[in-house]
């Protein structure tokens, strides 16, 4: 594994975990030249995943695209990198699992709402802005209020009071 700043071969593993969701393998390495220390990812390679976009045209799968467009949503949002990362593997888990040679870019493009609105209502409202195309304001607003009303109900929900201790008064 070549070193990301100094380009040299001469690298150290000194820690692998494998990720949360199971598809890869998070390795800490040292270059044994300048001593740095980087991250890389191992997972298995997919094969073959075409994506159809809305015209029509046809595009090799890359994760590196799903990768960069949800960090960019994600941009000064509180999400880890580690997060992000688990967002793209278990999207495309998701894609492979269609058993499909071919997706369409609305899939993918769901799926990252999806993904997104899990992990941060911001990113997601950034993602959709882009994504759905909104023509003005009124329907991105509709959007947020949709996440406003799904908090509201949340909020709504009551939550049982603690077991009191025996021996303490009660109101």
């Amino acid at each position: 594994m070549n070193c990301p700043y100094c380009h040299k071969e001469d690298t150290q593993v000194t820690d692998s975990r494998l990720s949360a969701d199971g598809n890869s393998v998070k390795r800490r390495r040292r270059c044994k030249n300048c001593q740095r220390r980087f991250t890389t990812y191992e997972r298995i390679e997919r094969i073959g995943l075409t994506v159809v976009k809305k015209d029509n045209t046809r595009d090799e799968y890359r994760r590196e695209k799903l990768f960069k467009s949800i960090a960019i949503a994600c941009t000064k949002r509180p999400v880890p990198a580690d997060q992000l990362e688990e967002a793209v593997n278990d999207i495309e888990a998701r894609l492979f699992n269609l058993g499909q040679s071919e997706v369409p870019s609305e899939t993918i493009g769901e799926l990252v709402m999806q993904k997104l609105r899990e992990l941060d209502e911001v990113a997601y409202i950034r993602f959709a802005s882009v994504y759905r195309n909104f023509a003005d304001l009124d329907e991105m607003m509709e959007e947020m209020e949709g996440l406003q009303g799904e908090q509201a109900a949340l909020d709504l929900v009551e939550l049982p009071d603690p077991p009191q201790e025996k021996g303490s008064a009660q109101a």
